[in-house]
């Protein structure tokens, strides 16, 4: 461990004070990073692996002198199929070590780029041309028969294709190879290619969510990644006796910079808790025991994670090895932080990122004050704040302590652009402040707190649904002529989807209907909304734009009444209001009407429901 402490912004601008260059010295690219690891530390384990994620089961391990030899001998198969710098090798792979061959190997070769393999077919395809796939990296019918059954269809349909490499298959079909027989013939003790590297070379495309129904590709460069795995093991001081555990996908930045580079950077171990880490319900139900056998120092989980282990007995693990977890994909519930952290004495530090800034961009202080709701302060290098923007989006000035903006950033972990030139239009603001399309406000000392989003993303679960795939998908029925579909609180998932929908003259359908049809067309399930609310209209600005926070309103209030209505059966009167804050962007408040003897009974049973979400809400009482 080193000793850096950060507990307030004048810690991180005393880091600051050491140039970011200098910290990085030695250092051109992700490839370099397990060089010198190799180098550092070549006997350490670098990667666990647990091919089930069970907890007694034996461990597939790597030191850091093996990982860096496989993934040279990955770079140098790609190098053989005629990957250059630009070309793009893309993987639909779980969460397995040849992911992280191919992750870090890709970009030794040219440009990596993940895919979600829950997406379906045709999904796939058009993401795959979209970056011009050349390498496609995947499991075979053996392997993953569901998974093949979804790419097999599609080869033929991305012209680009130059070659298919097989994870775990022996006896590859025709037309494809074995990656692992493949890998075998590779040199590992050099790079054929003789690439020089630069930190301003592409390495990496990411999918992420947008305002149109084809993602946006997030482009990273070497610099980006290196500086922010940098800053992260700066930020919660990780060093070589750290064991992260990683439950997350590495087609998520979050699997792939936080429990992945910052780790690796650091010297660090890192636990691959199974192909489907998180979604496999046995991994959260022997969480604990994982804990103890590899003595785990940290994790990075999104809140349904933490709710679920909140019902895992702890039994009688030991649990002394873990200093804190890590939440930044989603809101979490206050009440969930307290709730976690008192029943297993292990902090969480809730954060902030996004693909467009490689992943965390600010957290809560692992040393200092913690502030539950916030996202707390920009790592190190990072400049956030929010900003007053007119009407156009064009930068008017600096918001005010607690004065609620759209949330800028710059600094050396901010992307240079999306793939498509288009949607980069109104990107930037002032210069080189990237528009975070999210609402913020920051308080006096320093700690940013988000209020909403510009940008219309529902994120169920920590993973982003872009609202106009299921918009453009319902209103490709011939019944509707206008569809919005926003997030819903949901007390376990954060967000979940639902859609509201305004029927042609004389059409009719019934939401049910709908509903089935969204099913069946909508190519991501996550992104079916489960409840669809037929309307004579949707709400709109005074320039007639869709107005979508009302919609949100509306769909809180839904969500709200419903939970509360079993439990306030005996109040005389009871209502739920949303609309807009000026501090918290939304504001929640329950009016209730009930006699004394009863009130304090169902003041106490509204707070245990809206425990459950980080929702600002206010209760007033009344006889």
């Amino acid at each position: 461990m080193s000793d850096t402490v950060i507990r307030t912004l004048a810690d991180i601008e005393h880091l600051e004070a050491t140039p970011l260059s200098q910290r990085l010295q030695g250092l051109e690219s992700t490839y370099d990073v397990f060089r010198r690891a190799a180098q550092r530390w070549p006997e350490q384990i670098a990667l666990h692996f647990l091919p089930q994620g069970l907890a007694d089961e034996a461990a597939v391990t790597f030191t850091y002198a093996e990982l860096f030899a496989q993934i040279t001998r990955t770079a140098n198969l790609f190098h053989s199929l005629e990957v250059g710098t630009g070309d793009v090798v893309s993987y639909l792979l779980p969460n397995l070590p040849q992911t992280h061959f191919t992750l870090w190997g890709g970009q030794a070769a040219g440009i990596v780029n993940a895919i979600n393999p829950l997406l379906e077919s045709e999904q796939i395809a058009a993401l795959l041309n979209e970056v011009s796939c050349k390498v496609l990296v995947t499991l075979g019918p053996s392997a993953g028969p569901e998974l093949w059954h979804k790419v097999q269809p599609l080869l033929d349909k991305v012209p680009s294709l130059r070659a298919v490499l097989l994870v775990g298959e022996a006896q590859p079909p025709e037309g494809t190879l074995s990656f692992d027989a493949e890998l075998q013939r590779q040199p590992a003790e050099q790079l054929l290619s003789g690439r020089q590297f630069s930190r301003d070379d592409l390495c990496a495309y990411f999918h992420t969510g947008g305002t149109t129904g084809m993602p946006k590709v997030a482009q990273h460069r070497h610099g980006n990644q290196l500086a922010n795995a940098c800053c992260g093991g700066l930020l919660v001081d990780l060093g070589p006796d750290d064991t992260l555990l990683c439950g997350l996908p590495l087609f998520h930045v979050n699997g792939v910079v936080v429990t992945g580079l910052t780790a690796f950077m650091a010297g660090a171990q890192v636990l691959l808790a199974g192909p489907l880490g998180y979604r496999n319900r046995a991994l959260l139900e022997q969480f604990w025991r994982l804990v103890e056998r590899f003595q785990i120092t940290t994790f990075s989980a999104v809140p349904t994670v933490y709710a679920a282990l909140m019902a895992i007995p702890r039994g009688e693990a030991d649990l002394s090895s873990l200093r804190f977890g890590l939440c930044g994909a989603a809101p979490m519930p206050v009440a969930l932080i307290q709730q976690f952290e008192q029943a297993t004495g292990i902090r969480i530090l809730e954060g902030y990122g996004l693909t467009e800034g490689t992943c965390i961009s600010a957290i809560n202080p692992r040393d200092g004050e913690r502030r539950p709701g916030s996202i707390g302060l920009p790592i190190p290098y990072q400049q956030l704040k929010p900003v007053i923007v007119d009407d156009h989006g064009v930068y008017v000035r600096d918001c005010e302590v607690d004065e609620i903006g759209v949330l800028v950033a710059r600094g050396p972990n901010i992307f240079p652009g999306y793939l498509q030139p288009e949607a980069n239009q109104k990107l930037w603001l002032d210069g080189n402040w990237l528009n975070t399309g999210d609402m913020a406000r920051r308080d006096a000392d320093g700690y940013l707190w988000l209020t909403g989003r510009l940008k219309e993303l529902i994120i169920r679960g920590g993973h982003n649904i872009d609202p106009a795939v299921i918009e453009e998908a319902l209103m490709r029925h011939p019944a509707v002529q206008m569809a919005a579909a926003v997030g819903k609180p949901d007390p376990y998932a954060g967000e979940l989807p639902v859609a509201y929908v305004v029927l042609r003259d004389g059409q009719q359908v019934s939401a049910g209907e709908l509903i089935d049809y969204a099913r069946r067309v909508i190519p991501e399930r996550a992104a079916a909304p489960g409840e669809i609310y037929v309307v004579d209209s949707l709400p709109q600005t005074a320039v007639g734009k869709l107005f979508k926070p009302q919609l949100r309103y509306d769909a809180t209030r839904r969500v709200l009444s419903t939970l509360l209505a079993p439990c306030l059966q005996q109040a005389s009167d009871w209502q739920v209001l949303v609309g807009s804050h000026p501090l918290h962007g939304m504001q929640v408040k329950i009016v209730l009407m009930a006699p004394l003897p009863l009130r304090q009974q169902l003041v106490e049973a509204v707070k245990e429901v809206m425990a459950g979400f980080s929702l600002y809400y206010e209760l007033a009482e009344s006889d």
